[in-house]
């Protein structure tokens, strides 16, 4: 199995110079932990939920997000840039890459997710979630080929 079989093609992105409410957007809405950060078409960065909080900090996040009584989201945090939160070097795969190696990778550093690359393109992600159902899948195939046999 290789990565390409268990990544997702649709990869939300941000640039360096988006501001963070873009993030906290992208990973509300679109219920997703992780974006790739993007310029001039080559990965430079990712950042993680995990990072937006850590930038909102244990102050702000109490009063950070509030909603209205039209159901619409407001985001009350200072201007700050993805480049000031994101993480720099990071980790790629490429599709043709053994999935098992991906998520041995991923363990050893303690990442989530994997933007996966072609020719420094990015192509599409792999999470720590896809492997998760992978394994998941093939361990219930297992359960039922020993049930059977």
């Amino acid at each position: 199995m290789t990565v390409k079989d268990l990544m997702k093609p649709q990869v939300f992105t941000v640039a360096p110079e988006d501001m963070i409410d873009r993030v906290f957007f992208l990973l509300h809405y679109e219920k997703i932990r992780h974006l790739p950060v993007v310029e001039k078409r080559k990965v430079v960065g990712i950042v993680s939920d995990r990072d937006l909080y850590k930038a909102l900090g244990p102050r702000s996040r109490k009063g950070a997000v509030s909603s209205g009584a039209d159901g619409e989201t407001t985001l009350h945090v200072r201007p700050k840039r993805v480049r000031h939160i994101m993480r720099r070097g990071v980790l790629t795969v490429e599709p043709a890459e053994d999935a098992g190696k991906a998520a041995a990778l991923m363990a050893k550093r303690k990442i989530g997710a994997l933007p996966v690359v072609r020719n420094t393109k990015l192509v599409g992600i792999i999470t720590a979630t896809d492997i998760l159902v992978a394994f998941s899948k093939m361990r219930s195939a297992l359960q039922k080929a020993e049930r059977a046999g």
